[in-house]
């Protein structure tokens, strides 16, 4: 499953105070937020607002925009992530083996692996 755009977010945000060694009553304090709603965000349950937001990286002393270049490297990685699993699942990869059940065999019981990332491309 792909990741939302506001799990992305609060996972960023909650990385963000952490990092910092600040609680969530700290922040929501300094964003003039209710810490219940700052937490719903943080776990990605609720959707902030520009503003929202705003107060949020204000309070946290990080610029909007890297808040948001880390969201968006998230959401490429989980992209990824998700079209590669997808690919193993079209070409039947058994994915605690990682070798494909549908691999020409070169001998007996042996089977050509052919490395993922190599599968990815050959898909594109």
């Amino acid at each position: 499953m792909a990741l939302l755009l506001r799990e992305a977010l609060g996972d960023s945000l909650r990385r963000t105070r952490v990092a910092q060694s600040r609680t969530l009553r700290e922040v929501s304090n300094t964003a003039r937020v209710s810490l219940g709603y700052l937490s719903e965000v943080e776990r990605g349950r609720k959707e902030a607002s520009s503003e929202l937001l705003n107060a949020i990286c204000d309070a946290l002393a990080v610029p909007l925009a890297d808040v948001m270049s880390d969201v968006s490297e998230s959401l490429s990685e989980s992209t990824l992530a998700a079209r590669a699993a997808d690919v193993d699942a079209a070409v039947g990869v058994d994915a605690a083996a990682g070798v494909d059940a549908a691999s020409p065999r070169i001998a007996d019981d042996t089977r050509v692996v052919i490395p993922a990332p190599a599968r990815a491309l050959a898909a594109a």
